[in-house]
């Protein structure tokens, strides 16, 4: 199925829309600088460290992304490879890289039977790395999760103790105030396409229900609030042609004929009707954050116009936008919020579902963050301009003590040095996001852009 992608680097041209069929249908840019695969799983100890780790952190970073072994035909099959940091006591005890192995890792099977079911074993695994319930997952669309241990070793297939016959959204969502599990898998060639699950606090599934939509559309994320949850049908459908080419294109194209929706469901009848939505036509791969307010519901997401039309390729930038629902009328308002061109989102997650202030998204060199009460951004620009960084997804880690408030902690993530062909893990005060780094751990080998991870406490 799909994975993700950060905003394009400036030295290939994506702007450019003769080219990107080149790009992405052949696997170039994938294959170059540091998008290009490691070859050595490593383990490093006592790593050095530039400036003061904060004392109270105390965990585990990890990030998951695509690492093929050889050549794909697109960036978005690579398998999946986790890069961590431990750290503890104010040093960065290890880092490890470890590819996910999961049952097609050494021997091959494909996503679909003959029949046109689904193996959910098969897996490269490469989007997103979770923990909820005490099990740390490493998620793909497209099949079941995979368990890892605490050292990044696979433990194998999670199916929810047999209850879960679906894939799993690489974004599913955990509640802050009740510790609930929300995903949906999609993928099906036959109905239902989507299904939405639940698991409680303990990790045991309780809600399996399916989503009506009108073709199998390529759902990648979804958004929760207090009282709902809402899904994104979007007009970008699998495309058999494409699919039984095997050439390796990403098997899904836009769909002039289709439409865009949102559909909202309340958290509290989760087999209770779907109210739908009409928006303009779009796409969405990244939720922000959404909440309700009264009789409106907020969603807030990075969105593009248009995507895959005649190609797998990325001809148009996504960038930050807002829908506001009015439950009452039905009525929809959307409209952008800026124009930079962004992508990777993040939020304080104690606030999933619930109004947040700030979101941090990966921007040109930079971490852009956004004030989404007064429209402000801030931008941390990295490297040089000879030698511009290249920073991944930015994520929130709270202070142990203190007010439990979005600017007190720190932003982590793994920041490309293009002078040194080289990775740090870069530390940032999210009191001053601007300011320099609070501290920079070397790591011992590149870490190649990727797609999500997390900030595992303990």
């Amino acid at each position: 199925m799909v994975a993700d992608f950060p905003v394009q680097p400036e030295e290939f041209d994506m702007t450019d829309t003769t080219d990107t069929s080149a790009l992405f249908g052949t696997g170039q840019f994938f294959q170059k600088g540091n998008y290009a695969p490691v070859a050595d799983e490593l383990t490093a100890f006592d790593l050095p460290v530039e400036g003061q780790i904060p004392q109270d952190l105390d965990g585990w970073y990890l990030r998951n992304g695509p690492n093929p072994r050889q050549p794909t035909e697109h960036w978005f099959t690579g398998d999946g490879m986790i890069h961590g940091v431990r750290i503890e006591g104010g040093r960065a005890a290890w880092y490890r890289n470890r590819w996910v192995r999961t049952e097609s890792f050494e021997n091959h099977f494909g996503v679909y039977n003959a029949d046109g079911t689904r193996n959910l074993h098969s897996s490269v695994a490469n989007t997103h790395v979770v923990n909820h319930a005490g099990k740390t997952l490493a998620l793909v669309e497209s099949s079941l999760p995979y368990e890892i241990s605490n050292d990044l070793e696979t433990i194998g297939a999670y199916d929810f103790g047999g209850r879960l016959v679906d894939s799993m959204t690489a974004h599913p969502k955990i509640c802050p105030t009740t510790g609930e599990l929300h995903f949906f898998g999609y993928g099906n060639l036959f109905e239902p396409h989507v299904t939405y699950h639940r698991a409680d606090a303990d990790g045991q599934l309780t809600v399996n229900r399916p989503i009506d939509v009108k073709a199998l559309t390529m759902m990648h994320d979804f958004a929760m609030t207090s009282g709902h949850v809402v899904f994104m049908d979007l007009p970008i459908v699998f495309n058999m042609d494409i699919a039984l080419k095997g050439e390796g294109d990403m098997p899904y194209r836009w769909d002039d004929d289709y439409g865009a929706r949102l559909g909202v469901l309340r958290r509290d009848d989760p087999f209770g009707e779907i109210r739908w939505f009409d928006i303009d036509p779009c796409y969405v791969f990244h939720v922000v954050n959404a909440y309700d307010d009264g009789d409106t519901l907020v969603v807030q997401a990075v969105r593009y116009p248009e995507l895959w039309r005649g190609t797998g390729g990325f001809e148009t930038d996504g960038v930050l936008w807002s829908w506001t629902v009015n439950l009452v009328t039905g009525a929809v308002r959307e409209g952008q919020l800026d124009d930079r061109a962004v992508e990777f989102p993040r939020i304080d997650d104690r606030l999933a579902g619930l109004p947040a202030r700030y979101a941090v998204s990966v921007g040109d060199h930079r971490l852009v963050r956004y004030d989404l009460t007064t429209g402000a951004a801030t931008e941390h620009v990295f490297g040089t301009a000879d030698a511009p960084g290249g920073p991944g997804e930015a994520v929130f880690v709270p202070a142990s003590s203190g007010p439990a408030d979005e600017t007190n902690g720190w932003y982590l993530a793994y920041v490309y040095d293009p002078g040194r062909d080289g990775s740090d893990l870069v530390i940032l005060d999210a009191a001053d996001i601007a300011a320099p780094p609070v501290a920079k751990i070397a790591l011992p080998q590149r870490v190649p852009y990727g797609f999500h991870g997390n900030w595992i406490e303990g």
